[in-house]
C-alpha cells in the first residue's frame, strides 16, 4: 500500500460536471460521425485527447473519469444506432451544438 504522501491527489475543479458532460458529448459525436462516415470523424477522438492532456495530464483519477464519460457517450449511441439514419444525423448535430455550448460556458466562466 502506498504511503499517504505518495498517493495520487484527487483534484476537483468547479467545472468538473460540465467537463464530464463535454467528454460524454465528444464520445457520442465521435460514434455518430464515424457511423455516418462523416469527414474528419476522427477529429472528435483527437479533441478528447486534447481535453485529457490539458485537464487531467497528471491526474489519473480525473483522466479515468473523463475517459469513462467519453466511453459512456460512445456506448449510449452504439446501443441505439447501428445504421446512419436521419435520426442519427439530427442527434449528432444536436450533440455538436451542446458540446460547443458547454465549451463556451466552461471557457467563459472558468478560463483564464
Amino acid at each position: 500500500m502506498l504511503p499517504e504522501e505518495n498517493a495520487p491527489k484527487t483534484v476537483t475543479v468547479p467545472y468538473d460536471d460540465k467537463l464530464s458532460r463535454l467528454a460524454e458529448v465528444l464520445g457520442s459525436v465521435h460514434y455518430l460521425r464515424t457511423l455516418c462516415k462523416a469527414e474528419n470523424s476522427g477529429e472528435w477522438r483527437a479533441r478528447m485527447q486534447q481535453l485529457l492532456d490539458s485537464e487531467a495530464k497528471d491526474e489519473p483519477q480525473r483522466k479515468e473519469q473523463l475517459t469513462a464519460a467519453f466511453n459512456r457517450g460512445y456506448r449510449a449511441f452504439a446501443s441505439v444506432y447501428t445504421d446512419c439514419t436521419q435520426a442519427a444525423i439530427v442527434a449528432e448535430e444536436r450533440y455538436r451544438n451542446e458540446g460547443a455550448t458547454l465549451a463556451t460556458e466552461i471557457t467563459s466562466r472558468f478560463g483564464n
